[in-house]
């Protein structure tokens, strides 16, 4: 992986994939997100006890997460 502080994976299939995987710290889901597209990572984390933090806008959930475009869902990993 990267030499980032945190390991994350951004969008809604990462995400989902390393929720089924037991790899996440915490879910971050936009508010302004379609809700068809975040329920499922929504029903995964709290089924995984995962915390779900929720940001106002993707655009703040993208450049919060480094990338210059917005995003629905994104997580932080556990450290391995």
């Amino acid at each position: 992986m990267s030499d980032h502080i945190e390991h994350k994976v951004i969008g809604t299939k990462q995400t989902l994939r390393s929720l089924k995987n037991n790899e996440v710290k915490a879910v971050y889901i936009a508010r302004d997100a379609e809700e068809r597209i975040v329920s499922d990572i929504q029903k995964a984390a709290k089924d995984s006890n995962v915390q779900i933090v929720f940001v106002p806008t993707m655009k703040e959930l993208g450049k919060a997460f480094g990338i210059e475009v917005g995003a629905a869902t994104a997580a932080l990993l556990k450290e391995l």
